[in-house]
């Protein structure tokens, strides 16, 4: 195949606030699947990755005071990208870092005045419109999945065609008219070619101890599935993925591994799934393929937070037979009339037994609850609170709560911009960012009228600390887990917050800034 031209992928850096806990490195699998699926179709790749090339050094933003960048500065990322690319695409995943991501944009035109700028995401999908106008310098975006659409866009460019045959994407015509093309999904995600990790790009996040859950060492991101068959209110998946839910062939799946193994020499995987476990048969089927192959010795987590309906004692006996460490349950509230005002369609009392087999078939757990939704009074709170409580006397190694925030993309901010409670702005998108990242914080932005900010926000607080201490308490051999991970020389951590913590120590300040 003959190769054509230079297509550069470029990441901006993590922005947080100085205090965050939470915002850190992971692995941009969207690029590697992107420049995977580019260079089956002949095209050369490069990925910027502000990120993974500073791990850990941190630069303050004096226009944002009490905000950091963590990874490369704007001139260092421009110094990388190379002078042929044709084409740069850039990674506009969250609403609360797209002023920083507008900037870096910015800087990036002034040195390359002439080449084609594709932006991508979470954020670029939801607010399509507003970012192009918000940032001229963006001739195209990519809405939703960006393999295809972002090779479509490169064979457009390659002839010299407009962009209007191109489904999924949207720019601004030469009248200043905006144009959107129907949001589209892939339907063979089997022919998609696996993710291109550039040289050393996965060792460095492994040298500096980066996971995207639980520290393991030597873990790989991987896919299983893609999109979610759920409209939960607060989720911004329907916007992005629609509601269609494609498991991979296990075939495909298996054979990735085992290729990871043989390359990497992998100890551990991770699932980037949305939604990773929704079938039994297919669950069951995949964790037998892993003792056939030989497979089970490898670590496997899903951090992302799943379903629960599928994971009953026989699945969870073989999630466990087959090295499952680290599962996580998206219960989001402990209230029943807040769930099925959500839209979150499950069974909590069902899900309570599922979190209780688990942590009785030795799988370290954790459940993700919100407080704040527009609707709640603080009977709702509570109900949310006790239930985290009672799932931490149980035995849940982590029970977090965040503060509900309302993201672009999502059901309950379309309403919310309807009736006039948001207004898109920087400082709107920056609160977002620092809402559940800074635990010290008392003056989140929220999206609750009944329920004052610090009150919430010392709920917030208060539980977190409860939580851990419950569990420290209750199950006295978890503290020297924690110590002996955080302090230790191992590179693992069990639990999110024993990552964290190990994460808050390697962070070096750096006086770098724009």
């Amino acid at each position: 195949m003959t190769e054509k031209f230079l297509v550069t992928l470029v990441r901006p850096p993590i922005v947080s606030t100085v205090r965050a806990v939470n915002n850190e490195a992971t692995p941009s699998i969207a690029f590697g699947y992107i420049s995977g699926y580019l260079q089956q179709h002949g095209y050369r790749t490069c990925i910027v990755d502000g990120i993974v090339e500073a791990l850990n050094r941190c630069w303050p933003l004096p226009e944002y005071p009490g905000y950091q960048c963590q990874g490369l500065t704007f001139d260092e990322i421009i110094e990388r990208i190379p002078q042929d690319s044709r084409i740069i695409g850039f990674s506009t995943m969250f609403s609360g870092e797209w002023p920083v991501s507008r900037r870096l944009i910015q800087a990036v035109r002034k040195r390359f005045p002439n080449t084609l700028f594709v932006a991508g995401g979470e954020h670029i999908t939801a607010l399509t419109e507003y970012t192009l106008r918000d940032c001229p310098e963006i001739d195209v975006a990519v809405r939703g999945e960006g393999e295809r659409v972002m090779h479509e866009i490169c064979e457009a460019y390659l002839e010299g065609h407009d962009f209007s045959k191109v489904a999924g994407v949207a720019y601004l015509d030469e009248s200043d008219a905006y144009v959107q093309g129907s949001l589209t999904r892939i339907r063979e995600i089997a022919s998609l070619a696996w993710p291109a990790w550039p040289e050393d790009y996965i060792e460095k996040l492994w040298r500096a101890g980066k996971s995207y859950g639980v520290q393991t060492a030597r873990d790989m991101p991987v896919m299983a599935s893609r999109g979610c068959p759920y409209q939960c209110t607060f989720c911004s998946s329907p916007a992005m993925w629609t509601t269609r839910y494609v498991l991979r062939d296990i075939d495909d799946l298996i054979d990735e591994i085992k290729s990871y193994v043989a390359r990497y020499d992998i100890t551990a995987l991770q699932f980037y799934d949305l939604t990773a476990i929704t079938k039994k048969r297919w669950t069951i089927e995949f964790c037998n393929r892993l003792i056939a192959e030989g497979l089970d010795y490898l670590r496997w987590s899903l951090p992302s937070g799943t379903r629960s309906e599928a994971l009953d004692g026989e699945t969870l006996t073989m999630l466990k037979r087959t090295n499952c460490n680290y599962l996580v349950y998206a219960p989001e509230s402990g209230s029943p009339e807040t769930l099925e005002l959500i839209k979150k369609r499950i069974d909590l009392g069902k899900l309570t037994d599922s979190v209780l087999e688990a942590k009785r078939q030795g799988i370290v757990v954790r459940t993700n609850l919100i407080i704040g939704f527009p609707h709640e009074w603080r009977r709702h709170v509570f109900e949310t609170i006790r239930y985290g409580l009672y799932l931490a006397w149980k035995g849940a190694d982590e029970v977090t709560i965040n503060i509900f925030s309302p993201y672009p993309g999502t059901e309950i901010f379309a309403t919310l911009i309807e009736q006039g409670k948001i207004t898109l702005c920087d400082d709107y998108f920056m609160s977002l960012t620092s809402l559940n990242s800074d635990y010290t914080s008392f003056k989140p932005v929220t999206a609750n009228e009944n329920i004052g900010v610090r009150e919430l926000a010392t709920y917030r607080l208060g539980f977190m600390l409860l939580n851990y201490l419950i569990g420290y308490v209750r199950y006295p051999s978890r503290i020297w887990r924690t110590a002996s991970n955080i302090f230790g020389k191992k590179n693992s951590a069990a639990t999110v917050f024993e990552h964290r913590v190990k994460d808050m120590f390697r962070r070096k300040p750096s006086a770098a800034a724009e």
